[in-house]
């Protein structure tokens, strides 16, 4: 495969991660760290990477809102519920693994 329709494909399938994402409110963040370490927060701040290694000025708020759909602060008041001690536990075990 050439490197260009490599670049298309991944493009494409992350579009398709987006908006399942953004379809897939109940996925609570907390959840998703508790399972693979990261959430919507870490892709944004990977996309905000991405854009800095571009030479592109992106900001936190709109790395988030490009991932979300909609602004942070919009997210959590309509979607995002109260993180149980169990949640936060789990999570803090499996970020431990990103360090590996």
């Amino acid at each position: 495969m050439d490197p260009a329709t490599q670049t298309e494909l991944e493009a494409a399938a992350f579009r398709r991660l987006l908006n399942h994402l953004r379809h897939r409110t109940d996925a609570q963040n907390i959840d998703l760290m508790g399972l693979a370490g990261f959430c919507r927060n870490g892709l944004a701040d990977w996309y905000q990477e991405a854009a800095a290694e571009q030479g592109v000025d992106l900001d936190k708020a709109a790395a988030r809102e490009i991932v979300y759909g909609m602004p942070y602060a919009d997210f959590k008041a309509k979607y995002q519920t109260e993180a149980t001690p169990e949640q936060l536990a789990r999570m803090d075990e499996s970020v431990k693994k990103n360090k590996a």
